[in-house]
């Protein structure tokens, strides 16, 4: 499978005026890069947050051509008739454009309890909101009756054609069966190149038993991307400290800094590894340098690896 490279601009696309959202997404087309990664937050760590299939509408009807992936969407905190819904009507305005990453959140459980879920039930709504959400998307009709949803008769219709791409996030044994039992594939973050490719192995031994074969598997790395290596290490322990509270020592492993070819070296592990699809999270000085720096990225890749 080809490799696909993509960049995070969810905060850029929350901007009143929609020459800049064209302006930012004409530029990332035309440097190359495959898709725009957005992630979704209902109120995370005190209210802050963007939702997903919002921010998605917002590139898929600005810009003719580039995919989105939403990376991820917390749907558990969701009806899945609502999101089927949601996922159908993108469809129709941009079929084959729209990959839908779920999660089951939890770094901020308040957010998980506000939104009217029980923490302590976030990994079985999960499950149940995914074999719902598969089944009403095939356009069928969908009678069940679960833990966390009862259906009778439900239907969504016109089903998404092409069929949209489920990818599972999240970690651990919970993420490997789920990833097997419901997902098109797996999207990483946080992890290292050994254990990306260790939960990747263990997915495709799971979805075989199952009968299954995961097609895609990708990772969302934060980076710090600059012409001078010093500033990007700056750069991205400044904007991680700020959201996660986090000093660099204790992610320096987990989010490269430097110039776009050191960045592209220590990403060729991942490559290496299967992931066939890589969002960069940057910290940059500008958004104009995020675009040209994670285009470079991508081109360094492909040349690697061709």
């Amino acid at each position: 499978m080809p490799i696909r490279v993509g960049l995070s601009v969810t905060d850029a696309l929350l901007v009143p005026k929609p020459a800049d959202r064209r302006l930012l997404l004409d530029s990332a087309a035309e440097a190359g890069l495959d898709h725009i990664t957005v992630g979704d937050h209902i109120s995370f760590h005190g209210g802050t947050g963007f939702d997903g299939m919002v921010s998605a509408t917002s590139v898929l009807s600005t810009h003719d051509t580039l995919s989105v992936v939403i990376g991820v969407y917390l749907l558990g905190l969701r009806h899945p008739m609502l999101a089927a819904r949601q996922i159908a009507t993108l469809s129709q305005i941009a079929p084959g454009r729209l990959v839908l990453g779920a999660g089951v959140g939890g770094e901020d459980r308040s957010e998980i309890s506000n939104s009217g879920v029980d923490p302590s039930t976030r990994g079985r709504r999960l499950d149940e909101t995914l074999e719902v959400l598969r089944a009403v998307l095939s356009g069928e009709e969908v009678t069940h009756h679960g833990e966390f949803f009862t259906l009778d008769r439900a239907r969504i219709l016109p089903a998404p054609q092409p069929a949209v791409p489920i990818l599972i996030g999240g970690r651990g044994e919970s993420a490997i069966r789920r990833t097997a039992r419901y997902g098109d594939g797996w999207l990483g973050i946080f992890c290292t190149p050994r254990r990306f490719a260790e939960t990747r192995t263990a997915i495709l031994d799971a979805a075989a038993k199952e009968d299954r074969a995961p097609a895609s598997f990708g990772v969302n790395v934060w980076c710090g991307l600059d012409k001078d290596a010093a500033v990007a290490d700056r750069l991205v322990g400044e904007k991680m400290q700020a959201l996660y509270q986090l000093p660099r020592d204790k992610f320096r492993h987990l989010a490269p800094a430097g110039t776009p070819e050191q960045v592209a070296e220590w990403l060729n592990s991942f490559v290496e590894a299967g992931a066939d699809n890589i969002t960069l999270v940057p910290a940059t000085t500008s958004m104009e340098a995020a675009i040209e720096h994670a285009a470079s990225v991508r081109t360094l890749l492909l040349a690697h690896h061709s």
